[in-house]
């Protein structure tokens, strides 16, 4: 048991080093000398967990949905603007989340497979659209696929404008006025009044699942 334990710590090890070196290098320019170093781990313990640089950033790249929870709520629009808020709150704050995203974002990380995560959290938008709609929340022209790539695509301008801008700093504001921009037109009034976009909204969502037992 305690060697088990050890390799998972190794590989925690391994993957939060590769993030960092992502992140800061970009996926061409950084090396696997840089990421063993940072993690100051043996070339061996790296390929035991990882068998090339690709396997690395292709499981830095899948962190980011991996155990991604949004609390049910009975308005379906809260359950969106709340994957917005919580993936806002890890973007500013996780830096695996923050080298996922620079990974899936750069054009010149060729060979892997930067569409997955995309992918993915279109479908955790369209998912909760298309339980909106069912629910009489969403405007009648609404197509929820249609719907969930707009917002998808336009975070990952605003996100991607704040990096290069403020490094994330004012990412929750810009995030909260693209919020602001998009759902009159996704929404129905009655509904868009009671949703709740602010920062006290991201902290007890962010306290209430940190509070939950793993």
């Amino acid at each position: 048991m305690a060697e088990q334990e050890r390799a998972v710590r190794t590989r925690r090890t391994i993957l939060l080093a590769a993030a960092k070196v992502f992140q800061e290098r970009g996926y061409k320019a950084a090396t696997i000398a840089e990421i063993l170093s940072e993690a100051a781990v043996t070339k061996g313990a790296l390929y035991f967990h990882f068998s090339s640089k690709e396997d690395l950033a292709q499981e830095v790249i899948s962190s980011q949905n991996q155990d991604f929870t949004v609390p049910d709520c009975p308005s379906k629009v809260q359950e969106v603007v709340d994957a917005v808020l919580l993936h806002t709150h890890h973007l500013r704050t996780d830096p695996m989340v923050r080298a996922a995203v620079r990974l899936a974002m750069d054009q010149l990380a060729d060979g892997l497979d930067r569409g997955a995560a995309f992918v993915r959290w279109n479908e955790i938008v369209q998912e909760r659209l298309e339980k909106a709609q069912a629910q009489g929340e969403l405007l009648p022209h609404i197509i929820p696929a249609e719907t969930a790539g707009i917002i998808v695509g336009t975070y990952a301008g605003i996100q991607s404008m704040s990096q290069a801008l403020s490094d994330y700093q004012d990412l929750t504001p810009r995030v909260n006025a693209l919020l602001r921009h998009l759902l009159p037109s996704i929404v129905i009034p009655s509904v868009l009044a009671s949703v709740d976009m602010s920062e006290n909204r991201t902290l007890k969502l962010h306290n209430q699942l940190t509070a939950q037992p793993a």
